[in-house]
């Protein structure tokens, strides 16, 4: 199951590992047994401190195992963790033999303050390439804090309870046996859940945790890594809050229009992205939000953990979201289908039937773009007349693969395999229901920018974008904004890189003429 190279780069991972690791397999017959008996043979054979024991241990089927150092670390499996969750089984396997884990340091402090026992349940499938991120933060939540086990199940294998639990997306996340996350959860989710349910978790003192930065970058997408980076070239103090570090761009499963990069895909870019930042002095804190920010010649601002940070200057790239249709189907198949960028993603459809929701502006401009690569493209407005200007309406009313559908609701995008295969639609006059098969939903009903924590801060349009000039200052002093969140028309990833570095070059500026208001705050 386990190529030689495979072995080999497992036999250098495990070479620096500190404490023994015993992976303990549950008794009892299966069909897969054998199978993953020889998957966990081949992982404990790369290192004399890996054991495979076989015992009574409790776990939840025979293709169950549990990690265990000198104690149970709380770490559990149900099925062969190949695919995408190959990874989470080695991490795990590291991290509990002594390896520092990813987690910021004040939210591995946190999720430590848990002071009762609960139980994650993680449905997984091994194609999704979300599922990952949220297995690997519960694995590190467990083996912080004994009070957490968290356990990855293979839905695969496990048919029955995925239908008794009714369970139709992937990641799902149960918490003591109840729904406590689904669809597309980000380790972000579930970090505010928690604080949400255990107040107690978070951080009590209202003193700074870090001394005052010069700038402080929200927000982790392409605008927000390109502001932290030039801003720590200028040897300034750069800490970077992100919910998650990608935002948006990690999601788009293939990007053609990075100039100088031919084809890459949103994970790459991503861990490009992260790996360029590591080069610099950058304190990251990820998986968290912020809840508030008080405006003055020192910025303050408060984490969703209770973290306090004081800073001269502040970037805001935040970005914006796509505005969901919230039916069934959609969050579940991002990038599998359900798509919301016809420039980033439209090329990978070509030849193929796709829809377009949404009959505005931005919808009828996305299916004439798009009806010059794919094979088909069907408009779905929910209102009787479209909202589009009658020029763009003219443009695709000449396309001869362009259908417009008025008047209809979309029900829920259907998929088979992973991959979308048609829609759900009723004609609102009739209330008769359709289906149109296809191969891919492009989502078009507007953007929402993040900026609601701005409100009365920053001067923002009524769509809540952030107005700035030229040099992406806002109406506040020693605030800049850059990227999607921002006024700033054509929101493509290579601009918002440019954006973010303009607004790092303007708070430089601007911190040239910065004066300490006391030696407090200057220290």
């Amino acid at each position: 199951m386990l190529t030689p190279d495979i072995l080999n780069a497992l036999k250098t991972y495990t070479a620096s590992m500190q404490n023994n690791v015993t992976l303990v397999l549950q008794t009892g017959e299966h069909s897969k047994r054998a199978e993953l008996v020889d998957f966990l043979t081949q992982i404990t054979g790369v290192s004399d401190q890996l054991t495979l024991v076989e015992r009574d241990a409790g776990l939840r089927s025979p293709i169950s195992f549990a990690l265990e150092t000198e104690s149970d670390t709380g770490v559990q499996f149900s099925g062969i963790p190949s695919g995408h969750e190959f990874n989470s089984l080695i991490l795990a396997i590291l991290w509990a033999s002594g390896t520092a884990m990813k987690l910021d340091s004040n939210l591995q402090s946190m999720v430590a303050r848990l002071d009762q026992p609960v139980h994650f349940e993680v449905f997984i499938s091994l194609s999704c390439h979300n599922c990952p991120d949220v297995v690997q933060a519960l694995n590190q939540f467990a083996l912080l804090n004994a009070n957490i086990t968290s356990e990855m199940i293979d839905g695969g294998l496990f048919p029955s309870l995925i239908e008794q639990r009714d369970i139709q997306g992937v990641p799902s996340v149960y918490l003591d046996g109840e729904l406590f996350a689904n669809g597309k959860v980000e380790v972000s989710d579930l970090v505010n859940k928690l604080i949400e349910r255990f107040p107690a978790m978070t951080a009590t003192s209202d003193a700074p945790q870090l001394p005052l930065q010069d700038v402080t970058v929200i927000g982790g997408g392409p605008a927000g890594v390109a502001a932290a980076i030039y801003s720590a070239r200028k040897g300034l103090a750069v800490t970077m809050i992100a919910e998650r570090v990608g935002g948006q761009v990690k999601d788009t499963m293939g990007i053609e229009n990075l100039i100088s990069v031919p084809k890459t895909t949103g994970p790459e870019l991503t861990g490009n992205m992260q790996s360029h930042l590591d080069d610099y002095d950058v304190t990251i804190k990820e998986h968290v939000r912020v809840e508030s920010l008080e405006k003055g010649h020192v910025k303050t601002i408060r984490l969703s953990s209770g973290e306090l940070i004081t800073s001269k200057s502040v970037i805001i790239a935040t970005g914006a979201r796509w505005r969901e249709l919230g039916v069934p189907g959609e969050k579940e198949n991002i990038g599998n289908g359900v798509a919301y960028c016809p420039h980033c993603d439209g090329p990978f459809f070509k030849g193929k039937d796709v829809a377009v929701i949404g009959g505005g502006n931005s919808g009828i401009e996305a299916a004439i773009d798009l009806a010059g690569i794919v094979k088909s493209v069907t408009v779905f407005e929910f209102m009787p007349e479209l909202k589009a200007d009658q020029v763009l309406i003219n443009q695709a009313e000449k396309r001869d693969n362009i259908t417009i559908l008025k008047n209809v609701a979309t029900n829920q995008i259907v998929a088979t395999d992973g991959k979308v295969t048609a829609i759900e639609y009723t004609d609102r006059a009739t209330d008769v229901k359709s289906m149109l098969n296809l191969a891919g939903v492009f989502v078009q009903i507007g953007l929402i920018p993040n900026s609601q924590f701005l409100k009365g801060i920053v001067d923002m349009t009524q769509y809540g974008e952030i107005v700035i000039d030229e040099k992406c200052n806002t109406s506040e002093d020693g605030i800049f904004a850059c990227g999607d969140v921002t006024t700033v028309p054509y929101k493509q990833i290579v601009i918002a890189m440019g954006e973010g570095s303009k607004a790092s070059l303007a708070a430089f500026e601007y911190l040239m003429a910065y004066e300490p208001v006391s030696e407090d705050l200057a220290a």
